[in-house]
């Protein structure tokens, strides 16, 4: 089998299938995990945690893809993703935990959802968010879904009935106490979005299995924070009924950042470029999710990692890849490491600087006031933070695209895209100061 990207894959599928006709003709179509297999594994071209890693040709089309069995899948314009709310949006107070002290847990350095999940039950972050006591682990790890249909809303027509028997389902942790069985989806990355299937094909599983009720945990664990969202789907058999129950926030840490500690870093931080692209050979920022780019700083702490493998991990396209590298190698935390493999291919490993190493062996307190040095450190960061610590209001885009002409910091045609870039950076650092502990 030809070693192709998933995209190019599933163009050749497309074309051979004629699958967008197919679906606006029938409004879905099946396909074999065989015929996926004759240009590129099915297991590398129908699992998309997040909406962002979506081949170029499903986003083009609106399409998307569920497992129907083992072996077969049905692709429609499905909605099969829910947005993952901000970590302000709903919520402002944190609270701080104790966990005893075991020397196999490094609370400083959980790297695996497993390690997480671990940490939820013996900090009993998991009970006191649940209000339950006792959760105790019962199962976990891949499954046959058993036999169940649905019905999933489309972008364009009434909603698909779809039929599963037997698929794989996956999951991270599965608990119970003396109230429910509980079913918990862990992330150590940051995404925008997560496919509804994590939850609601082990909730159709276990459904038939239990009678207690069962509640559906999304855990996120990144910048040593836990985030806990717990869902619901409204009708047992609507896959589009999913709705966010109540969300909270834990931290093993001291958290909380006022602004007399912005000001403080504002004060004693040296501005060290202006950003000039006639003077530098790193590219302007161009990366939207200030917290994306501090969950691939922890992914690199633990082990090198190449573009292509960074996009997979962080549900990425190769292209996204490259806009977070280089956002981390503009504050001087990421390098190139280039390397030929066995066949004299050459490969871009990605590693920490010894200033990345540093930072992401800090504490959540000290390394969240650190980062922002180094964004200040940029002019045009300084100028555009000491503006809103004094008035109070956030720049408007055409006033931060206008800084950017005067500093020359990207080609014109550039800069509308990425000065949406700067003003999401600089949001990230207000927000700090918007986390009360409890």
């Amino acid at each position: 089998m030809a070693k192709i990207s998933a995209n190019d894959a599933w163009k050749k599928l497309f074309d051979k299938y004629d699958i967008v006709n197919e679906i606006e003709k029938n409004g879905f179509f099946n396909i074999k995990a065989s015929e996926i297999k004759e240009f590129k594994e099915p297991r590398l071209m129908a699992k998309w945690d997040s909406s962002e890693s979506l081949p170029d040709i499903f986003k083009k089309h609106n399409i998307n893809i569920l497992p129907t069995s083992r072996g077969s899948y049905i692709l429609s314009d499905f909605k099969l993703y829910e947005e993952i709310p901000d970590l302000t949006e709903h919520i402002t107070k944190m609270q701080r935990v104790e966990i005893p002290e075991f020397e196999s847990i490094d609370i400083e350095n959980i790297n695996s959802e497993s390690n997480a999940i671990n940490v939820l039950l013996l900090s009993n972050i998991l009970d006191d968010f649940l209000n339950e006591d006792d959760s105790v682990s019962t199962f976990n790890g891949r499954m046959g879904t058993g036999k169940f249909d649905f019905f999933v809303d489309r972008t364009s027509k009434k909603k698909l009935n779809v039929f599963v028997e037997n698929a794989q389902c996956e999951i991270d942790g599965g608990l119970e106490n003396a109230n429910s069985v509980v079913i918990i989806e862990a992330k150590n990355v940051v995404y925008p979005d997560f496919h509804i299937r994590q939850l609601y094909y082990p909730y159709r599983l276990w459904k038939t299995r239990v009678e207690k009720p069962i509640r559906l945990v999304f855990s996120i664990y990144s910048n040593q924070i836990f985030r806990l969202l717990e869902y619901k789907f409204n009708e047992l058999n609507n896959y589009s009924s999913i709705q966010l129950v109540k969300e909270k926030s834990y931290s093993l840490q001291d958290t909380e950042i006022n602004n007399n500690d912005l000001l403080k870093v504002f004060e004693k931080t040296q501005v060290k470029t202006d950003d000039n692209q006639m003077n530098t050979d790193i590219p302007f920022i161009q990366a939207n999710s200030f917290e994306r780019v501090i969950s691939l700083l922890e992914i690199l702490q633990n082990n090198n990692e190449t573009t292509e493998s960074i996009a997979e991990i962080m549900q990425f396209d190769l292209r996204q890849s490259d806009y977070y590298f280089n956002a981390g190698r503009y504050l001087g935390l990421f390098e190139k490491l280039d390397t030929v493999d066995e066949l004299d291919k050459a490969i871009v490993e990605i590693r920490l600087t010894a200033l990345g190493k540093k930072i992401a062996s800090m504490k959540y307190k000290e390394r969240q006031l650190k980062i922002v040095e180094l964004i200040l450190e940029h002019k045009i960061f300084n100028e555009l933070f000491f503006g809103i610590y004094t008035t109070g209001n956030f720049p408007t885009k055409a006033h931060i695209q206008d800084k950017m002409r005067l500093y020359n910091v990207c080609n014109e045609g550039q800069i509308v895209r990425r000065s949406g870039s700067v003003l999401a950076w600089l949001k990230w650092i207000f927000k700090l100061t918007k986390i009360e502990m409890i």
